[in-house]
């Protein structure tokens, strides 16, 4: 077992953001693990991954009025 006593502040961020980010994967999760994509979708996932045109964020973004 280990001391807490012998951890350096590091291996202390360290130890307490691992706590932290499973305790939130733990409560918020991913609310479709396990779904089925929809027919829909599925159709509109393909047509979209087959299309070569890509755009930037930066074009995204223009496009969507969002500045970053």
């Amino acid at each position: 077992m280990m001391e807490l006593s012998s951890l350096s502040p590091e291996q202390l961020k360290d130890l307490v953001r691992g706590i932290v980010d499973d305790r939130l994967r733990e409560l918020l999760g991913d609310p479709d693990l396990g779904l089925q994509l929809g027919e829909g979708l599925r159709t509109r996932l393909k047509a979209s991954l087959s299309n070569t045109e890509r755009l930037s964020g930066e074009d995204l973004a223009d496009q969507l009025g969002l500045r970053w």
